[in-house]
């Protein structure tokens, strides 16, 4: 589930944001009763440092964690660096001409299928999107460019953007915009995800949040 985080994700490391992690209710059970518990942590290859809260649900058996809204889902990195990314790819004009400049840690067929895909996923949740906000985005091409000047933000900021704007639909979103895990066999892309996937409870919004401290009151 997403974590509403303020900042990058070199905040939500320096500042240890995974502590502050609250979860209001059970995304199962919104009533109570199954004895949710904090279910510790576990680290993100990309950035460094990074850690995710995660919960369990002993009636359910299924843990859920909380990504923060820095983080691309289903991949590593940052969604910033997914809009570094597609914004080359809009720039070069094709995927193929993208290639010979990014991902040149591997070979170019490698560069080439992981930036089709990413391009593809993206696409594929911009055009999502495009229909949850028909009146805001009629007309508009599915790509980062067209959504950044119609929102009035950095190319690299859309995807982070549309993931908070998108809130109560990340689940059937693609990746790594939306939570949905890229699909495996039948010619689809991606690895299976280590949560099940599916939709909350009828009419329930679970969202975790960072609860900061409250401040000292000023000495006299």
């Amino acid at each position: 589930m997403r974590l509403s985080t303020p900042g990058t994700s070199e905040d939500y490391v320096t500042g240890r944001l995974w502590r502050l992690a609250r979860l209001p209710h059970c995304p199962w059970h919104p009533r109570g009763g199954c004895r949710l518990a904090r279910h510790g942590t576990y680290e993100r290859a990309d950035p460094p440092g990074a850690l995710i809260a995660r919960w369990y649900c002993p009636l359910e058996r299924r843990t859920v964690s909380a990504l923060p809204d820095a983080l691309a889902s289903h991949q590593r990195g940052t969604l910033a660096d997914v809009g570094a990314t597609i914004r080359a790819i809009e720039r070069a004009g094709s995927v193929a001409c993208a290639a010979r400049t990014i991902r040149q840690d591997i070979e170019l067929p490698g560069a080439l299928r992981y930036l089709g895909r990413l391009s593809r996923r993206v696409r594929a949740a911009l055009v999502a999107i495009k229909g949850l906000e028909p009146r805001l985005f009629v007309g508009l091409s599915p790509t980062l460019a067209a959504f950044a000047e119609r929102l009035d933000v950095d190319v690299v900021a859309v995807p982070a953007t549309l993931r908070a704007r998108s809130a109560r639909h990340l689940l059937g979103l693609p990746s790594p915009i939306g939570f949905a895990p890229r699909r495996i066999g039948s010619g689809h892309d991606g690895a299976p995800s280590p949560h099940r996937s599916g939709r909350d409870p009828p009419g329930v919004r679970t969202e975790a949040r960072v609860l900061l401290p409250e401040p000292e009151p000023p000495s006299r």
